[in-house]
């Protein structure tokens, strides 16, 4: 399923990009992030475009609609490892940046949109049809549901239409030639025979013999992998919310509030569900929220006031707790009721000796930490780890030297000198669409790069990696088939292509508008 999911997500997001911007306007979602978050509220900007920001709201907005998309394509919620894989939040940032650079570009290039050309647009979309028809009162109350004034939503259906302009103005470039026309009609019909010689690793660790010097030099350009990790131990409070802010008290006006700002939240089959019928659910999660907010203040008030004696006993009998404290551990493996607590781990190792930080809020509660003692990382000499490092130098001397043997071998084979070499012969074959290259597997790199080899220029300029391992490759012979079906079929050719040739052009030209404009992105976002 990842697998499916990454090979779509260009075509999918790039062609849906621009609409999650109008999209977002219907139905509001508003996540409060946690504090941990490098301190980003909705008003923050998470990129500034040639001086121009683009806010944390709207990079919210997107990044849940994205998140969504996703979901409903493929029937399954999207844990967080798989979201990382995926870098949705990456695609949400960029997709951002990207229309805002095409929309200035729209503006550039002259590009007007009528107000007819706005109504007209939002009267086609089904959000706002009845009965097959644009119904003005079903649009009044969808905007007014959500918030948003129909000038403002015009606003944003016509910055759309102006990109989408902008796109197909620049697609409008794209044309395949006769030649491509022709190098597709063969790559589809011909069939070719390949000689091969490959080159693993493996093939080659047994040669490899390593001096002292050559250890030690590998050790100090490698210090990194085999540095024993640096360790920490710490005191630790946690602080239940609801224990010491449990008593605040939710008000009529509170629910209701917390209700309008999380609608998205209380639908049904039938759509929005009224206060009424799902009070009990709004009100205690506005109360679990404000117990929360309640706690972290005290608990922060509790920090500063006591921070200056250093003393976090005192500070967890204020708070009505006990302090923790655990063995050494690595960032990698911490202690265990830590498991999971990325930020507190990640707090602790920024500790000086004795330092106290916090207040750190999680899904377990709210800490306070303090550095017992840090042992550092180090480097031990290579006499205690000399068969680690000899195994890890020659694997990776066994890569060059792999390497080196496929590049002279492919260097004889474009000269034509086959003398003495161990070749492989594929058999004759015709282009694959999975990439399976006979005696090889599957290799659709190899694939591409075998069906654009001719008599004339029968070698790639270099060998191919598949896996880890290299390729060697001429061509042996190349049957031309079918010869005299191209001229009849070469306009449908072109048609078939012209799709891909568009979104390279588009995407040549994103590259060259990224390229020239000045993109600052939040320095809280480095990780996204």
């Amino acid at each position: 399923m990842l697998g499916i999911m990454r090979k779509y997500q260009q075509s999918i997001v790039i062609k849906i990009v621009f609409g999650i911007i109008v999209l977002s306007f219907i139905g509001t979602i508003f996540l409060v992030w946690g504090r941990g978050e490098g301190q980003l509220t909705p008003s923050s900007y998470v990129a500034k475009v040639d001086g121009t920001k683009i806010n944390y709201e709207e990079f919210q907005r997107t990044y849940y609609r994205l998140r969504d998309i996703y979901s409903q394509i493929y029937g399954q919620s999207l844990t967080p490892e798989i979201e990382k894989q995926l870098g949705l939040k990456k695609q949400a940032l960029n997709s951002l940046i990207d229309a805002m650079l095409v929309r200035n570009a729209a503006e550039d290039m002259g590009i007007k949109v009528s107000k007819d050309d706005v109504q007209q647009a939002i009267a086609a979309m089904p959000a706002f049809q009845k009965n097959g028809a644009f119904n003005f009162d079903l649009y009044v109350q969808l905007l007014r549901a959500n918030r948003i004034s129909p000038d403002d939503f015009e606003k944003s259906k016509r910055t759309d239409l102006m990109i989408k302009m902008a796109e197909d103005k620049i697609k409008a470039r794209a044309q395949v030639s006769d030649e491509e026309a022709l190098q597709y009609f063969r790559k589809k019909n011909d069939k070719i025979d390949i000689l091969f010689s490959s080159f693993s690793p493996d093939d080659v660790k047994g040669e490899i013999k390593l001096t002292d010097q050559e250890l030690n030099d590998f050790l100090a350009k490698n210090q990194n992998d085999f540095k024993t990790p640096e360790e920490v131990s710490i005191a630790y409070v946690l602080i239940d919310p609801l224990k010491l802010g449990g008593n605040v008290q939710v008000s009529d006006a509170d629910i209701q509030s917390w209700y309008q700002k999380h609608l998205d939240e209380y639908q049904g089959k039938g759509g929005l569900l009224p206060l009424a019928e799902v009070r009990d659910k709004v009100k205690a999660e506005a109360h679990r929220f404000y117990a929360g907010q309640k706690a972290y203040e005290v608990t922060a008030e509790t920090f500063n006031k006591m921070k200056a004696g250093g003393d976090l006993n005192a500070m967890a009998k204020a708070l009505g707790t006990t302090v923790v404290e655990t063995p050494l551990f690595t960032a990698q493996q911490p202690a265990a009721p830590l498991a999971g607590e990325a930020e507190v781990i990640s707090r602790a190792f920024l500790l000086k000796q004795n330092e106290l930080g916090g207040p750190i809020e999680t899904p377990k509660g709210i800490y306070l930490i303090k550095l017992k003692d840090r042992k550092p990382a180090d480097v031990p000499p290579l006499a205690k780890i000399r068969a680690k490092v000899e195994e890890k130098a020659k694997a990776a001397k066994a890569v060059e030297v792999a390497q080196q043997k496929a590049e002279a071998t492919e260097a004889r084979l474009a000269k034509g000198d086959t003398a003495g070499l161990k070749l492989q012969e594929t058999g004759s074959f015709g282009y694959d669409p999975k990439g399976v290259v006979p005696k090889i597997g599957p290799a659709p790199a190899l694939m591409e790069a075998a069906f654009k080899l001719t008599t004339a220029a029968p070698a790639p300029t270099a060998p191919l990696k598949v896996g880890n391992r290299w390729y060697a490759l001429r061509l042996k012979e190349r049957i031309e088939q079918n010869a005299a079906a191209f001229a009849p079929e070469k306009e449908q050719i072109k048609k078939t292509l012209l799709p891909q040739k568009q979104e390279e052009e588009l995407q040549k030209w994103l590259k060259e508008l990224r390229s020239k404009a000045k993109i600052e992105i939040n320095p809280a976002l480095k990780d996204i």
